[in-house]
C-alpha cells in the first residue's frame, strides 16, 4: 500500500512517493540465468512488464466495481487508462442513500491502488511544489521528527516508515504546517 499520512489535521493522499531503487545484481558468463541489473538494461523491461500487468489488473478490477455501481442504478463513468473513476462531486456520493448502498453492496470488488499503480498517478510537481516539499521534510526533521522522509528527485517524499504518533512528530507537524499551506490554528486530528 502506498504511504498515507496526517500532517496537522489533512490527508495528503500520494504527497508521499517512492524513491527509485537502483536494481542491481551480477551476471555470469556462464549461460546461466541473467539476474537484472541497472547495468544490462534488463530492469526497466522487467519492472515495465511487471507495472504493466498491475496496472492492467487493477483496470479491468475497476471495470468490475463499475459495473456493479451501474447494476445497483448508479451512473458511474468508465474509469481511465489508469483506472481512475472521476465521480465528480465526491460529497454527493457520501450523503447518497443509493450511492452509499450500491457503494455497500459492491465493495468486495474496490480494488486498493497497487504501489506500481500510484507512482504513475502521483502529479508532477512544480519547481515550488518540490521547494515546499524540502522545505517542509527539513523543517519536520529539525523540529522533532528526525525520521520524516526526505523528498525524491521529482520532489514527492519517499516511502519510508516513520513514528507519525510521537510527540515529537506532532509538534514537528504544528511547527511545519504552513509550509504546506495548513492553517496554524488547524483542528488536530484526534485518535
Amino acid at each position: 500500500m502506498g504511504s498515507r499520512r496526517w500532517f496537522g489535521g489533512r490527508l495528503l493522499v500520494g504527497a508521499v512517493s517512492v524513491m527509485a531503487l537502483t536494481v542491481t545484481g551480477c551476471g555470469s558468463d556462464d549461460g546461466g540465468d541473467d539476474i537484472a541489473s541497472a547495468g544490462n538494461g534488463k530492469a526497466g523491461a522487467g519492472a515495465t512488464k511487471s507495472s504493466a500487468g498491475e496496472l492492467a489488473e487493477y483496470v479491468e478490477g475497476q471495470r468490475k466495481w463499475v459495473k456493479c455501481l451501474r447494476d445497483a442504478g448508479l451512473d458511474v463513468p468508465d474509469p481511465d487508462a489508469k483506472g481512475r473513476v472521476d465521480f465528480g462531486d465526491n460529497a454527493k456520493w457520501k450523503r447518497d442513500q443509493k450511492a452509499l448502498q450500491a457503494q455497500e453492496k459492491c465493495a468486495d470488488l474496490s480494488l486498493p491502488v497497487p504501489d506500481s499503480v500510484q507512482k504513475e498517478q502521483q502529479p508532477e510537481l512544480s519547481k515550488e511544489e518540490i521547494g515546499k516539499n524540502r522545505e517542509y521534510a527539513k523543517c519536520m526533521q529539525e523540529h522533532g521528527a528526525p525520521d520524516f522522509p526526505d523528498t525524491g528527485e521529482d520532489g514527492h517524499f519517499r516511502d519510508v516508515q516513520w513514528d507519525s504518533t510521537s510527540a515529537g512528530a506532532k509538534r514537528a507537524a504544528r511547527e511545519c504546517a504552513s509550509i504546506i499551506g495548513i492553517p496554524e490554528n488547524a483542528p488536530t486530528p484526534k485518535g
